[in-house]
């Protein structure tokens, strides 16, 4: 079993920035590991945003690219989500999920088991 936290979000104007944590405890696989983030919009599917494998790939959804970061402590099992430029059609609830297995190249919610209870974003224009 895998435990995931979530905290951070909140509401911001455009062009701003938040930070989302996702801390992991119980059955972790350091070498294998997995972290994704997700966000899911009124009306809309849930869609990756962002994905870590613990050795270091990261990818990204290209609606975020080059606003917003991945990165994991370096000696806690925490990963961020740091949002940069952050744009109205950004506001959404925010997951943050986790897998034992490799990332895949596709960051959709049916490969992840363990997953956080979500947190609201918002951002204003």
């Amino acid at each position: 079993q895998v435990y995931v936290t979530e905290t951070g979000g909140g509401s911001v104007q455009a062009g701003g920035s938040l930070t989302l944590s996702c801390a992991l405890s119980g059955n972790i696989i350091a070498g294998r590991q997995c972290v994704a983030w997700f966000r899911q919009a009124a009306g809309k599917e849930r869609e990756g945003v962002a994905s870590l494998q613990f050795a270091g790939t990261t990818r990204y959804a290209d609606s975020v690219k080059g606003r917003f970061t991945i990165s994991k402590h370096n000696t806690q099992n925490t990963v961020y989500l740091q949002m940069n430029s952050l744009k109205p059609e950004d506001t959404a609830m925010y997951y943050c999920a986790t897998t034992r297995n490799p990332c895949p190249a596709a960051t959709r919610p049916e490969f992840f088991s363990y997953w956080a209870q979500g947190t609201q974003v918002t951002v204003s224009s």
